[in-house]
């Protein structure tokens, strides 16, 4: 499919608003998005300005207050079309993808169908909102626990998953009854544009609010600095390096907020002597390759034992050998280009520093000459989770109510009111 049929399909133009908040709009600096693939301009999008965060953050909640009080299986009505619609542009969306951020398309088309996954879990997750009963000391007492709605929840996301990301937050966040505050990495603006324009359908076809799905597509002085620091947002996850974890955790921790974090990784893979080596080297593989290196979940090290490490060695060079690199719109393709001639720049300058330290380039390491393209880590990760096992609740708030259903009124503690001389109640 030619690129321009591929924009037109998910409603994109030449040039395309920013922000929205039921409305599209942009008053803040213009900026070109260039493909990594072969340098060619995909359009342009107008950023937000200081103005539009304010009034987009301020639509997120008013939505937030209607929504919240819609009950949690109407909400997971809202994000099983969402799913649904996600299914119907799966092929254009993971085009979108590549397009954008190079990886290949068997990638692309990936991580959309991992929005429809997580739309689905989210699904049956809004009628199991669960509290407990408890049990309590006091005769003719019961705990009971509620969860309620948090507010509106700022989800900041990076290039190399432009789109499945938001997904894990927000359909779990939609379903919990918050609305979304959406900063996309500035890398990837046009596939956040896509996603927040079929949410906007859905939104306007069950009759939410679409604001629950607000879009701030901005820089970190305009946008990301203000979510960190905004009262209003009483929960932000973010997905980037490590340096940026921590300024935006020290941040939002400072006024009390919650956070969820994904982060680098410097992840490491054990060969053992029993293991299955053709498995293991696939594992190590694709690992690297995938993303052209650029997860937080990509290969960094290998650690073997030394009965196997020549075997493991002489496997992966072969497969570096043979390694497919080029057009990732092309299904033949293994690894794609980096995002940007900055990435290039950084993969370059970290084998450069691996020489200085002794350390030996048994293949590769030198900058590919392909025309336009971007062909070429962290050493901590977080422990957030947006999604899963019972994650759901970072985006509540929990309450437990004490329900009486006796004809006293015992005082913790033993305290008596009016008990003694003297005494009284006010």
């Amino acid at each position: 499919m030619r690129m321009q049929s591929v924009l037109e399909k998910l409603g994109l133009t030449d040039e395309n608003a920013g922000v929205f908040d039921g409305e599209w709009r942009g008053g803040g600096v213009k900026i070109d998005k260039i493909s990594p693939i072969d340098g060619r301009r995909l359009a342009s999008v107008r950023t937000a300005s200081d103005d539009d965060y304010n009034s987009a953050v301020s639509r997120a909640h008013e939505a937030f207050v209607k929504w919240r009080v819609t009950p949690g299986p109407v909400r997971g009505e809202t994000v099983r079309r969402l799913g649904n619609a996600l299914r119907e542009l799966k092929h254009e969306l993971g085009q979108l993808v590549t397009l954008e951020t190079g990886k290949i398309i068997a990638e692309g088309e990936g991580e959309v169908q991992e929005m429809i996954d997580i739309c689905d879990f989210a699904v049956g997750q809004s009628r199991m909102l669960y509290g407990l009963t408890i049990q309590s000391e006091r005769p003719s007492h019961r705990l009971m626990e509620q969860w309620h709605p948090l507010g509106v929840v700022a989800v900041v996301t990076a290039f190399n998953f432009p789109v499945a990301v938001w997904s894990w937050n927000a359909a779990l966040a939609a379903v919990c009854g918050d609305a979304t505050v959406w900063k996309p990495s500035e890398k990837t603006p046009l596939t956040a544009i896509a996603v927040t324009k079929i949410a906007e359908r859905v939104c306007r076809e069950t009759g939410a609010d679409p604001a629950i799905f607000t879009l701030l597509v901005g820089d970190r002085k305009t946008v990301g600095q203000k979510l960190a620091d905004d009262p209003r947002i009483p929960l932000v996850s973010a997905t980037g390096s490590v340096n940026m974890g921590l300024h935006v955790a020290k941040n939002v921790h400072g006024r009390l907020g919650r956070t969820i974090m994904e982060l680098g990784g410097n992840n490491a893979l054990i060969v053992t002597p029993s293991a299955d080596l053709d498995m293991a080297v696939q594992s190590i593989f694709f690992g690297a390759v995938g993303t052209a290196g650029q997860r937080c979940t990509s290969t960094r090290r290998v650690i073997m034992h030394e009965s196997v490490a020549s075997k493991v060695r002489e496997r992966l060079l072969a497969g570096y050998e043979s390694l497919s690199i080029g057009n990732p719109l092309d299904r033949k393709t293994v690894m794609g280009p980096l995002i940007d001639r900055h990435a290039v720049d950084m993969v370059q300058d970290s084998v450069q520093r691996l020489k200085n330290e002794g350390g030996e380039v048994l293949y590769g390491g030198e900058r590919l000459t392909v025309p336009g393209g971007a062909f070429g880590g962290e050493n901590q990760t977080g422990g957030g989770r947006e999604s899963g096992s019972d994650c759901w609740k970072t985006y509540m708030r929990r309450q437990t109510n004490t329900i009486n259903f006796s004809s006293e009124l015992p005082l913790a503690q033993g305290i008596q009111f009016g008990a003694g001389e003297g005494s009284g109640t006010a």
